[in-house]
């Protein structure tokens, strides 16, 4: 397969302004970062019991999606999907872009940024946090390195090589993202093995649609059109992953509702929760799995390009949405200290604690959104992370007998 990459150099005025809105949203959020800093976390929704808040949903989730938009970058590499090759560096770009940004929320909401280089110099390896760190610097020297064989005529041959590490180091990073919370034994909606597989699930279907946002929004600014067989298997591969991320969302909730210790949690977000059961079913159900599935399932999706779009953006929601119930929710659901007794105390034993997003949290994930923004439309302004054609003549790809699930 030959292609040639080349970079978007016929961008219309609303590339301009486009970049002019992500400028402006970068500017807002360290805005709010600088009135954070000043006046301390107090002006913030965050207390003593919930201690991570919006920016926090905004940030694991861009991590979260930093790995699953390496899939088609790994699809090609490791999978041996060689249509996809084309389409690899950009999903590359887009890994490395949506890590920075939820790294740069991370960094700017935990309080006290200057002290980053502390926190780089000094571990403690009992904490996952810690071991983070080297996931996170790891994955984009990979990822960097992957984008090189690339591009690199003479290193093209160390590219499956390069391809292979860089698919081991993200499945480390989201086993790592979902460890977070899994390790937390002190919180009953978390201390769970599965969270760790339920995040690798989760990163698949995010990162998919992420793609095939950005896929379709630098189509149309560059003018190069998209082929119904590809975007007919982006669909195929977002139903798989969508499917999958339910299965384990399922098991685990299942498996919270077979110990006893749980049941009072799974009560408080299936039933009582009040936001959060709202969220769980509307936002993450029926908005992040249900809709999407009955707009991908349909006869020729590879042509109905609205379709594909509304599905990728609800999987988007609905991500935020399942990002908050499990981080927001999780820290809201009042601790039971000693199970079977009762408990009076004033230290919220048991209560569900409460919690209002501010203007500033929203700006700081806003911004977030921005650095992913920023750095994905000025790479491609400079440097060919696209082919010229992106048709399915070009992609060199075949029409495949649809299949029962999709016809």
């Amino acid at each position: 397969m030959k292609f040639v990459l080349r970079p978007v150099k016929d961008t219309p005025q609303g590339f301009y302004l486009l970049l002019g809105v992500f400028s402006a949203l970068l500017a807002l959020g360290l805005g709010a970062v600088g009135y954070i800093e000043h006046y301390g976390h107090i002006v913030t929704g965050m207390n003593n019991q919930i201690v991570w808040g919006l920016p926090h949903v905004f940030a694991v989730f861009l991590v979260v999606a930093a790995s699953g938009a390496l899939n088609i970058a790994s699809m090609s590499s490791v999978f041996g999907k060689t249509e996809f090759k084309p389409l690899a560096p950009l999903s590359a770009l887009l890994a490395i872009a949506l890590l920075m940004g939820g790294l740069m929320v991370l960094m700017l909401d935990l309080g006290r940024p200057d002290r980053l280089i502390v926190a780089m110099t000094h571990f403690n390896f009992k904490s996952i946090f810690a071991m983070n760190i080297f996931l996170y610097s790891g994955f984009v020297g990979f990822v960097v390195a992957y984008l090189w064989t690339m591009m690199e005529r003479r290193m093209n041959r160390f590219t499956p090589l390069a391809g292979f590490m860089a698919f081991i180091w993200r499945m480390a990073l989201t086993t790592g993202t979902g460890s977070i919370f899994g390790f937390l034994v002190a919180r009953q909606a978390y201390d769970s093995a599965l969270l760790a597989p339920l995040f690798i699930a989760l990163s698949l279907s995010y990162g998919l649609a992420v793609f095939i946002w950005v896929l379709m929004l630098v189509s149309r600014g560059s003018a190069r059109a998209l082929g119904d067989v590809l975007m007919a298997r982006l669909a195929r591969l977002q139903v798989i992953f969508i499917a999958a991320g339910f299965y384990f969302v399922l098991v685990y909730h299942l498996t919270n509702m077979y110990f006893t210790k749980h049941h009072e949690f799974e009560r408080f977000i299936l039933l009582d929760g009040g936001i959060y059961t709202a969220m769980f079913w509307l936002g993450q159900v029926v908005l992040g799995t249900v809709l999407p599935l009955v707009l991908l399932l349909a006869p020729g999706i590879g042509a109905l390009r609205s379709r594909i779009a509304a599905s990728a953006g609800l999987v988007i929601l609905g991500g935020f949405a399942q990002m908050y119930v499990t981080i927001i929710g999780g820290q809201a659901f009042g601790l039971v200290l000693f199970p079977g007794y009762q408990v009076s105390s004033s230290f919220f034993d048991g209560v569900t604690a409460s919690y209002s997003p501010s203007l500033p949290e929203l700006l700081l994930g806003l911004g977030g959104l921005a650095v992913v923004g920023l750095i994905v439309m000025l790479a491609l302004r400079v440097m060919g992370f696209l082919p010229e054609r992106m048709d399915d003549a070009a992609l060199e790809m075949a029409p495949a007998p649809p299949s029962p699930a999709v016809a």
